[in-house]
């Protein structure tokens, strides 16, 4: 399984919308638009996880750079906090 980051999400951009966007090229476990703990508000990213790491990769190269919306999007592999400078866990354990 692949996780994805997708950054540069417009705020009414849903997990639905995000799921199906990435539905288009393979199988899609899960999807997560995070949202401020306040607020409720979207931050304008989130996640995704493909089964298939084949089509995870696709996923990538296809909808990196993407208008959705009027935002273009930023679409990666996601890596654990814990891979960054500022230290400390992964987006799954937040849930």
């Amino acid at each position: 399984m692949k996780s994805i980051f997708v950054g540069n999400l417009s705020v009414p951009v849903t997990e639905a919308v995000l799921g199906s966007l990435f539905e288009a090229y393979g199988t899609v476990e899960r999807v997560a638009v995070m949202t401020d703990r306040k607020t409720g508000q979207a931050k304008g990213f989130g996640f995704v996880d493909m089964s298939d790491d084949g089509e995870a990769v696709k996923a990538i190269a296809a909808l990196n750079g993407k208008n959705v919306e009027g935002r273009t999007l930023t679409v990666s592999e996601a890596h654990a906090k814990g891979d960054r400078s500022s230290g400390g866990g992964s987006w799954r354990k937040r849930w």
